[in-house]
């Protein structure tokens, strides 16, 4: 079951808001959430929703080891028993046809296919990992109760494909918390703002990659071509992880939780490391906090901190999925962030914002070609064809007609990237509102129309 689907608009969504606000007590409403959350789990994975409740309670049961001993040593035990037990079925699940097969390979031995991957085992492993992480660092933040902590754990807006919730944010606000009709209004506003950016720009965006790919591909490639595919598909996966991002934030409104932002408009950064704190801010955080910086960070010299920088985004890479264009996504941006620190910074404090924006972007287009190919000889040839390698034309005339066919939307979409609402001051933004709202809910009433009649319907990140 996904956000922008009929079964989740119309029936599980509704239920479970209404379920919810019948109760004043917060344990009614956090059983209500807990079972919505194991049976939304459950519509896509009927066999791992089991798996996600064994690994809540073998965290659970290594918190309480920690919390109830005095010892140093047994307390680093039940710690490296609740990262590891995630953590290896994460890599055995996500990761073991790819770090296995060259083996097989080289041993002579059949190599059995990859199976299903777990929905969201990328997510909520990290999760399981931050909470446990949390308490052996602060042990205030031991929860008692292991259902309150499944509730944390596989709670269902953020369950499959984040924000990365990180435990303490949210601690207080489980056992106590407040659902208002304010944040009702305010929770539906962000989750219709979010749900228009999945179903009216993204799909849409989605299918015209799909478009000049298939252009491409029938009539030869061209520089305009792969710039265009790299253009469109920035707009694609910006929209997709945003817009899941946004109704992830919008329903843990309305249920009381206060969930951080996770993107803070990335195409206007002037540097490759502030899209990163633009871009997935949760990710960032997370491999801030639980890794950079328990290697020591920028904390121990240069080569340090370049060994750091090579292993957190050799791992960011990997993490988006077992493939090489993904190990190979991460080590660009590692060679872009170390020139920018390294190498390049004096120069870059001198340069012009928009110049350095304008190259921040094209950089950028350039990472999404290598995360978008699983297929490394296509994305080579796509990489090729940005740069006119192999006497590739500057255009095509079939290609021309799809860009002139899709010439609207790709302009309406880079718009709606940058932060136009802060053109307006605070007293304008506030007369608007009734504007705003009326707008949201017939972005609403589009949305479900258009989920009605397109078949186009992916998140890129349920992939991860």
């Amino acid at each position: 079951m996904v956000f922008s689907s009929l079964t989740y608009l119309l029936l599980f969504m509704p239920l479970v808001v209404a379920s919810t606000f019948a109760f004043k007590s917060v344990s009614w409403k956090n059983g209500v959430l807990l079972v919505a959350s194991v049976l939304f789990y459950g519509w896509g994975e009927p066999v791992w929703v089991y798996g996600l409740i064994f690994l809540t309670s073998l965290v659970w049961l290594c918190a309480t080891g920690m919390h109830r001993s005095q010892v140093k040593w047994k307390k680093q035990l039940c710690l490296a028993l609740a990262v590891i037990a995630p953590m290896s079925v994460l890599l055995y699940t996500k990761y073991g046809g790819f770090l296995f097969s060259p083996v097989l390979k080289w041993l002579g031995l059949p190599i059995p296919a990859p199976g299903e991957m777990p929905l969201g085992i990328s997510f909520f492993t990290f999760q399981i990992i931050t909470y446990a992480v949390d308490v052996y660092r602060d042990d205030r933040l031991y929860q008692k109760s292991p259902l309150k902590l499944l509730l944390y754990i596989s709670c269902f807006p953020q369950l499959v494909a984040g924000p990365i919730v990180c435990y303490r944010d949210i601690s207080d606000e489980i056992d106590q918390r407040h659902t208002t009709p304010d944040d009702f209004v305010a929770g539906m506003k962000r989750f219709a703002c979010g749900l228009g950016k999945k179903v009216l720009l993204a799909n849409v965006c989605g299918q015209m990659v799909e478009t000049v790919i298939a252009n491409q591909a029938q009539y030869g490639m061209s520089v305009a071509g792969g710039w265009y595919m790299a253009f469109v598909y920035s707009l694609q996966i910006y929209f997709d992880f945003s817009g899941y991002s946004d109704m992830a934030i919008g329903l843990g409104r309305i249920f009381g939780f206060h969930y951080a932002e996770n993107f803070n408009y990335p195409y206007i950064s002037t540097g490759i490391s502030e899209f990163w704190r633009r871009w997935h801010i949760s990710l960032g955080t997370f491999f801030r906090e639980y890794l950079y910086i328990p290697l020591g960070g920028n904390r121990r010299g240069k080569p340090r901190q370049f060994f750091n920088l090579l292993l957190v985004w050799s791992l960011t890479g990997l993490w988006h999925g077992a493939s090489m264009n993904f190990v190979l996504w991460g080590l660009y941006f590692f060679v872009l962030i170390a020139a920018e620190r390294f190498l390049l910074k004096p120069l870059l404090q001198k340069l012009p914002k928009l110049l350095k924006g304008i190259t921040t972007y094209i950089l950028v287009l350039v990472g999404w070609v290598i995360f978008y190919f699983t297929d490394t000889t296509q994305m080579l040839a796509y990489l090729g064809s940005l740069f006119g390698g192999g006497a590739v034309p500057l255009y095509t005339p079939q290609l021309w007609m799809v860009v002139c066919q899709y010439s609207v939307l790709p302009l309406i979409a880079l718009s709606a990237s940058f932060p136009i609402k802060n053109l307006f001051s605070e007293t304008a933004k506030q007369r608007l509102q009734p504007l705003v709202t009326l707008w949201l809910t017939l972005v609403f009433v589009l949305s479900v129309m258009m989920i009605i009649g397109q078949s186009y319907n992916p998140f890129i990140y349920f992939r991860f």
